[in-house]
């Protein structure tokens, strides 16, 4: 299985961004597709992002025009930038990969969106 560490989470302001990174290990990382998912309190996990290893990209409604989700293939990395944060979008975000069916998942990075 890939290995997958998250970075890059913390408290800020409504309005506010921040850029979460997920570093994979092996050399398997251009060949799979990635997402960002996210869990608040009391909720069920949620996608929040996907891209494909061609580069194809899909969001949930509730973060479209506001959340971008890339990659650096040669980094073995996935990027998720958050702009207009909301206090809806504290929740821990967790780094999935799926690599021909084969799932991981890092242990997350907690955001908090508060004043």
């Amino acid at each position: 299985q890939v290995q997958l560490v998250e970075s890059g989470g913390g408290l800020v302001q409504p309005g506010g961004s921040l850029r979460l990174s997920c570093v994979a290990s092996g050399s398997s990382f251009s060949r799979n597709h990635m997402a960002w998912y996210r869990q608040a309190p009391g909720k069920e996990r949620e996608l929040v992002a996907y891209i494909r290893n061609s580069g194809g990209t899909k969001y949930a409604d509730s973060v479209k025009g506001r959340f971008t989700i890339s990659r650096d293939n040669a980094k073995n990395t996935m990027y998720l930038q958050m702009n207009s944060l909301k206090p809806e979008d504290t929740a821990v975000y967790y780094c999935n990969s799926n690599y021909f069916g084969v799932l991981s998942w890092g242990k997350g990075t907690l955001v908090t969106v508060s004043s």
